[in-house]
Order: C-alpha cells, then structure tokens, then sequence
C-alpha cells in the first residue's frame, strides 16, 4: 500500500506492507487525513513519544471506513463510517485501537474531510478545558495559540461549556479578527506587552479562572499574572519554547494550579477513557454540527508534499486536509 514515511530526504510517498489488526486493534481504510504541527516536526526527524525517525509512517488523524477487526475488538463493525487518531495515518490503511475512535454521525452529511479535522482537536481540548482544567460555567478562559485547529475548537468547547468570558490569542492580525467567530470575546496578541492589562480590564482586575496554554516559554510568567488567585493554568503546548524564565515566587503567592498534558506519555486506556469522557459530554453537539472546525485546504494524497508546505508557512485559519 501507499504510505508518507520519514526517510533520509525526509517524508515521501512509498509503498508498504499493509497492517493487519491483532488483539483490540481495527483496520481502516483511510478516505482523509488531518495534519498537525507533530506532524511538521516529524518530517524534520523529530520524535513524538514513542513515534518518529527512518522508517515511521507518519500522521496522527483520519477518517475512513473499518475495513477488519481484531479479536479482541468491539464497539465497531466492517463498514462503519468512523473517524480517530494514532500513528501512521498517512497510508491507505492504519490500525486504531477501538476506544480511541468516533463514529462519524450518521444524522449529519458529515464528509471525510470534515470528519477528518475533528478528533485530535476534539479530545484535546476536552481533557485540557473540562477534565483537567475544571471550567465550569460563568467562569473566564483564555486561550493561548487560539488559531490553531485545536485553538478554534478550545474557543467553542468554551462557551458550549457556559464560559462568561473567553480570550483568545493569535500573533497574526488577520486570524486574530476571526477569533470572535469561534466564541471570542476579546481576542489579544500575546507578543503585545500590554496584553495582561487587557485581561485584567475585562476580568475586573482579577485575572481568568483558566489558562489553556499552548505556547509556553515566553509568556509564562505573563500567564501567572493574567491568573486569578487560585486559578488553574493547563499547559498543552509548547510552540514558543519548552524552556524559559518561571516566577516561582508569583506562582506560589497567587496559589495557581498549574497542570501538564500530553498523549504522548498516556496508556491506551488513559485515551480510551478521553474518548469515552468526549462522547458523554459534548459528542451532541458534534453531532448537530455545533462544534466543528473550518477546513483552510483539502490537498489529494499525491500532493501532500504542499500541504506541508502550507502548513510550514504558518498562514493557514483552520485544518489542513490530505485525502486518500
């Protein structure tokens, strides 16, 4: 089969041998996939968790149809319509384990496209705004890198959670005026060193009750200052810089809850029970077509080559699409 795999000139088409399911694993045959800034590292060489160097098939998301089932698997059956994340999904077929899939709704005219950008945003900021960040309804969120396909879908997740107050950041001017069409109510430029004031006048002086971070470094000790007292700071990315200065002093004195994701380091059951946890939250409203992300470009596989390009130029609003 046809697979995007990491070799020595970096990723290229090529042909591979095609997965077999074993224990809980599903076969899918791939329609679309969605491209993440992992995968842009990955084609560089860089690892992700367990994944990446010569030889790795890359991609992380996609939709598509299950063609096989394990011995062990359940919850799916031959034909269904369903869409998911895990490694190797730049290929005609990838294996999914069966907790870590969605089945796409059969009540909407869902595409393979649209289906595509959804499940790595979805969960992500599922776990990030509700699970771990505890946002509860009349409180204030900020957004850090809110541009991003899984910034627009923590926007939304947001206010459908009965968010007062949502802010988004965005560095570029352009995506930054579109913030208010995903949930925005102010939306800031974190390079602006008048950005924590701008917070601070709509909070009343006190700060938002959570952070969802996805940049780091640089504006660490700026997200300290933008906290409430006693509020919570989730770091899920680290775009500006896995290293930086921390106030340690601040953090303590404003008795901040700072928490650290990732999928990199979960067991498969730690995922399964954030697919679970989406499904019994919020999978309504994916289903009616409330939460949803907007597609910048749809690539054909051959091509797939530009959409990292595109990609790498950083002007995208919204998710980059391969179709298989």
């Amino acid at each position: 089969m046809k697979a995007f795999v990491y070799g020595a000139d970096g990723g290229a088409i090529t042909d591979v041998a095609k997965p077999s399911p074993t224990g809980t694993q599903v076969l899918i045959r791939v329609r679309a996939c969605g491209l993440n800034r992992a995968d842009l590292g990955m084609t560089k060489g860089h690892v992700h968790g367990s994944a990446g160097g010569a030889g790795t098939v890359l991609g992380m998301e996609w939709a598509g149809e299950v063609a096989e089932i394990g011995p062990d698997a359940s919850g799916v059956k031959v034909g269904d319509r369903v869409m998911g994340s895990g490694g190797a999904a730049f290929a005609e077929y990838t294996l999914a384990d069966h907790g870590r899939i969605f089945h796409v709704p059969s009540s909407s005219n869902m595409s393979w496209e649209e289906a595509a950008t959804l499940p790595v945003a979805i969960t992500t900021m599922h776990n990030a705004l509700v699970t771990n960040g505890g946002l509860q309804q009349g409180q204030s969120v900020l957004i850090q890198g809110a541009s991003s396909g899984v910034g627009l879908m923590a926007l939304q997740i947001a206010k459908f959670k009965g968010a007062k107050t949502v802010i988004g950041s965005s560095t570029d001017a352009a995506r930054r005026g579109r913030l208010h069409e995903f949930g925005a109510d102010l939306a800031i430029d974190s390079r602006d060193p008048g950005w924590v004031d701008q917070v601070l006048k709509v909070t009343d002086g006190q700060g938002v009750d959570l952070i969802i971070d996805q940049i780091s470094g640089p504006v660490a000790n700026q997200n300290l200052k933008a906290t409430k007292v006693m509020g919570r700071i989730v770091n899920v990315g680290r775009l500006g810089g896995t290293h930086g200065d921390f106030n340690f002093d601040l953090h303590a004195a404003r008795r901040i809850h700072y928490i650290g994701v990732t999928f990199r380091t979960r067991s498969p059951q730690e995922i399964r029970d954030i697919f679970s946890a989406v499904r019994a939250d919020i999978w309504p409203a994916v289903e009616s077509g409330k939460l949803k992300l907007p597609i910048d470009k749809v690539f054909a596989f051959a091509e797939i080559g530009k959409a990292f390009e595109r990609m790498e130029a950083n002007q995208h609003l919204g998710k980059i699409v391969v179709t298989m």
